[in-house]
């Protein structure tokens, strides 16, 4: 090397990995115990060691002993097992070599630099940074590695970028309280305090153990109702799960403020949204002045609505929504109209531009068709056109049309029968295909490549002889909706900001005119939803049975087999009541009588197996009526007591009337005044024959 002066930290290295043993100079030697004894003094950690498979430490300075919390070389030696594997986290490490080795093929003579972790001897996780060069000596190859703590460093850099993320995700959401952790070092750091987390940091911005940051901070501040269930959500394992399938969610609870109750949310953020997940970012507001606006707008909206359906805020809204939704297409029709006008003697070009006009104009026309439907749906001209029709085929049939566009989206689209026993019923088919059409279309739609979609066909348990309640449920794993959206899913153009952000075109008018058809059916539509995992849609419908060709009931056998039983007659009219005792007594039953339903339940819920044979049920009554009174009993925890057979009799004559009958659990319904005929033949088909 000869005698020159070492200048460059390259030049010095050889002697620092030989430790100034070999052919030296003199004067190599001396430069040598000065250039050691700078590298021991230096403030941050430097580190060499060998290039090869080993990775043995050759050197360490005593600012990296001192970051490591060990008392001397000895101690650092046996903590880190003397190699560079050994000082990394150890879930960080394959990542770092990764990260090292491809900055030295790309990056030139440039120190490579890398961030990761360290565990100390004393248990503490520390961030440190890494610039490392790669260098070939005459003692071998090495790296040698200039290391800092920056774990400081790096919780202000958090902070920079949770400002950032602020700005990013909305001006909009004041949260008064944000919070950097990371789960893994067990570590939370407050960057905007509100008066209920100053006890858990002592007004200080300064890191703390989460774990007990959390638990103190549910212990005094959460609802005792909610406790627990905020403790599941902010631990670690939940965060991981939730933040596996989205970059965010939320959790609302009841806080506790003195003797006053504020709702509170809670919004955790994956910081790093790469690897494993560990650095998060909780924000924390108090939006209960929010949802009390939200539910008085949603008030006063429904109050417009119920008393002028076409007033001033409504139309003005509709007209907004469906001006920008007819936009869409037509800027379509235009845009391609003039391509193919520039492109006219192109057959090919043309072709392809036509069709794209096409399907610009089926869109409109689908838009223009859903408008025209709502309007009729909401018109006094829109009827229920009944006719014996069978479900099976119904539905096999919508199967039928859905499953190639699901074939060719690669989605696995099943069809489940279960419990169908009635099939054949009466039904207004063309509004029950586009009801069950509509919600396949749109679990395929927003379903990708490669997921499921259930559709089921399920009858329900019914006791009623005339009508008979079906389930369709629609069951996907697509895109999901958000629970704040859930609540508006079956309002017109109501669109959740996954379906719009995922490209599918759709009016968002489908499910509203699915849920009109419904209502008017007198059956119910409900969704469950989760971003990223699906939605399931079900419908719950009862349809009438075809009337089957009867015996005439043979009077003398069901008079002969009630004779001396006790029933429960459900009657407030004092009038009804005395001459129903009067007709039920002379076919000798034994009458017990029950004022209105809440009465009737009570008699039920201590009366004995069989101590009444059936229960013949007005439906107005006070207090409470008829079908909540059967739905009362049918929840009786004892079967015996719960299957009794129960007939309506009542003045609601009409077929919605005899349907909500079926729908709420009653075996049958009969018209008023009561019928003798009528009433035995009633109780030989749900009495007799059960």
């Amino acid at each position: 090397m000869g005698d020159r002066e070492y200048g460059m930290i390259e030049d010095m290295l050889p002697l620092l990995v030989s430790n100034g043993k070999g052919n030296f100079t003199s004067a190599q030697i001396e430069a040598f115990n000065k250039f050691k004894k700078f590298i021991d003094h230096l403030p941050g950690g430097f580190l060499i060691y060998r290039a090869d498979k080993s990775e043995e430490i050759i050197y360490a300075n005593k600012a990296l002993i001192r970051i490591f919390e060990c008392a001397d070389s000895k101690e650092f030696i046996a903590y880190t097992g003397n190699t560079f594997k050994g000082i990394v986290y150890r879930e960080d490490y394959e990542e770092v070599v990764n990260s090292i080795e491809h900055q030295i093929l790309t990056g030139g003579d440039n120190l490579d630099y890398v961030e990761y972790r360290i565990l100390t001897k004393k248990g503490n996780i520390r961030q440190v940074e890494d610039y490392g060069h790669f260098l070939r000596t005459n003692v071998g190859d090495i790296y040698y590695v200039f290391i800092t703590d920056s774990t400081d460093k790096t919780a202000k850099r958090q902070q920079e970028r949770l400002q950032k993320l602020e700005v990013i995700e909305g001006l909009s959401l004041e949260y008064d309280s944000i919070l950097y952790a990371d789960l893994d070092a067990d570590r939370i750091t407050p960057y905007r305090m509100s008066k209920r987390l100053t006890k858990q940091f002592d007004g200080e911005i300064k890191a703390k153990s989460y774990s007990w940051v959390i638990e103190d901070f549910v212990k005094s501040w959460v609802h005792p109702d909610d406790q627990q269930r905020i403790r599941n959500i902010l631990s670690p394992d939940y965060i991981r799960k939730m933040l596996s399938q989205n970059r965010t969610f939320y959790a609302n609870f009841n806080c506790l403020y003195g003797e006053e109750i504020q709702y509170m949310q809670l919004r955790i953020v994956d910081a790093k949204n790469y690897g494993r997940i560990s650095h998060i970012i909780i924000g924390s507001r108090n939006i209960g002045e929010e949802l009390e606006q939200e539910r008085q707008k949603k008030t006063l909206l429904e109050n417009a609505l119920k008393e002028a359906k076409i007033a001033n805020i409504a139309k003005n809204s509709f007209l907004s929504n469906i001006s920008h939704d007819m936009r869409t297409p037509l800027n379509a029709l235009f845009g391609y109209i003039e391509l193919a006008k520039k492109h006219i003697d192109d057959k090919e070009t043309i072709a392809r531009h036509l069709q794209s006009v096409s399907d610009a104009g089926k869109q409109l026309l689908d838009l223009v068709d859903k408008v025209l439907e709502i309007s009729y749906l909401e018109s006094q001209d829109f009827r229920l056109n009944e006719e014996l029709c069978n479900l099976e085929e119904v539905v096999a049939g919508i199967y039928d049309e859905v499953a190639p566009v699901a074939k060719k989206k690669n989605i696995n689209f099943t069809l489940e029968r279960r419990g169908v026993l009635h099939p054949e019923v009466y039904a207004d088919v063309e509004q029950l295909k586009q009801i069950l059409l509509n919600l396949a279309t749109n679990a395929v739609k927003y379903t990708g490549n490669g997921g499921k979609v259930n559709f089921i066909m399920e009858e329900s348990v019914s006791p009623s002889a005339e009508f008979v309640t079906y389930r369709f449920v629609v069951h996907d794993t697509g895109v999901g909706i958000a629970q704040e959206a859930l609540e508006k899913i079956f309002e017109p153009f109501e669109r959740e900001y996954n379906s719009t952000l995922s490209g599918v075109f759709g009016s968002g008018l489908g499910l509203t005119i699915a849920k009109q058809i419904i209502d008017s059916m007198g059956g119910t539509i409900t969704a469950e939803s989760q971003v990223g995992v699906g939605s399931i849609f079900t419908v719950n419908l009862s349809f009438k049975l075809p009337k089957k060709q009867e015996t005439a009931a043979n009077t003398d056998d069901v008079e002969e087999f009630i004779k001396g039983k006790k029933l429960l007659l459900v009657e407030d009219n004092e009038i009804n009541l005395e001459i129903e005792t009067e007709l039920l007594e002379d076919l000798g039953l034994i009458v017990e009588p029950a004022e209105n339903g809440k009465i009737a339940v009570d008699k039920m819920a201590v009366a004995k197996p069989a101590e009444y044979l059936f229960v013949l049920m007005d439906i107005q009554m006070p207090v409470m009526d008829g079908w909540q009174a059967t739905e009362g009993i049918r929840a009786l925890p004892d079967p015996a007591i719960a299957n009794i057979p129960i007939i309506a009799l009542s003045a609601n004559a009409f077929e919605s009337d005899k349907r909500l009958s079926a729908k709420n659990g009653m075996n049958a319904h009969l018209n008023k005044p009561i019928n003798i005929d009528t009433l035995l033949h009633a109780i030989e088909k749900t009495v007799m024959n059960k």
